[in-house]
C-alpha cells in the first residue's frame, strides 16, 4: 500500500491551512489509505544558509523530515497565501529537505518520483489559487507529480463546521476529488516503480 504525508505551510496554532490538512488526512483515512499527517510546528528549523550547513551540516529536524518524507510514497500540502506567493516556513522546508545528509549519503531523493496534491486557502475569494501556480511550478522542478485537480478554499475563515470538516459541498467534492486522483495515481505510480 502506498503511504502519503499530509501537512500544511503553516506553524500557526489555529491555522486554516492546517485545519483542511486535517480534514484532508481524515478523509484520506475513510477511504483506507495509509495517510500520516505531522505538523511543521513539531519540527522547527533555522532559515537555509549554506554556511550553516557547511559548518554543522544538516539540522537535526531536517534530517528526520527528509527521512519522513523518503518513506511517503506521496505528499497532500496545503499552503497559506503569503502576498501572492508560498510562506517561509514551507520554502524553508521543502529546501532543507532537498540538501543532502552526509550521516546518510544513501538515501534517496525524498521527492523524485514522489506524488503530490496542492491546496491553498485564504479568507479571499480567491482562495490562494495565486499561489498554486507557483507552488506546482517548483514541485515539478524537483520531481513531483503534481495532481491536475488542486483544492483552492476561498473565505476560508466560514469553511468549516464545528467538527472541523468542510462545509460547503463544492469544496468538499473538490477534495475528495483531489484525493481521489492523489490516491489512485500514488497506487500507480509505486506499482509501476516496483
Amino acid at each position: 500500500m502506498s503511504k502519503i504525508l499530509f501537512f500544511a505551510g503553516s506553524a500557526r496554532e489555529q491555522s486554516f491551512t492546517k485545519k483542511l490538512a486535517k480534514a484532508a488526512h481524515k478523509l484520506a483515512l475513510e477511504k483506507d489509505a495509509d495517510a500520516t499527517f505531522i505538523d511543521l510546528r513539531d519540527y522547527p528549523m533555522p532559515l537555509y544558509d549554506g554556511d550553516l550547513e557547511d559548518n554543522e551540516g544538516l539540522p537535526k529536524n531536517a534530517a528526520v523530515l527528509k527521512k519522513m518524507f523518503a518513506e511517503h510514497d506521496g505528499f497532500f500540502i496545503v499552503t497559506p497565501e503569503y502576498n501572492s506567493s508560498l510562506p517561509p516556513l514551507l520554502k524553508n522546508t521543502i529546501d532543507w529537505i532537498s540538501r543532502p545528509n552526509p550521516a546518510n549519503p544513501d538515501m534517496a531523493d525524498p521527492y523524485k518520483g514522489k506524488t503530490a496534491a496542492i491546496a491553498a486557502a485564504s479568507p479571499g475569494g480567491l482562495g490562494g489559487m495565486r499561489v498554486l501556480v507557483p507552488f506546482r511550478m517548483l514541485l515539478g522542478n524537483i520531481g513531483v507529480h503534481v495532481m491536475p485537480t488542486q483544492v483552492s478554499v476561498n473565505f476560508v475563515s466560514q469553511a468549516f463546521n464545528e467538527d472541523g470538516n468542510l462545509a460547503n459541498e463544492a469544496q468538499i467534492g473538490l477534495l475528495n476529488a483531489a484525493l481521489d486522483e492523489l490516491i489512485s495515481t500514488t497506487k500507480a505510480l509505486k506499482a509501476s516503480q516496483n
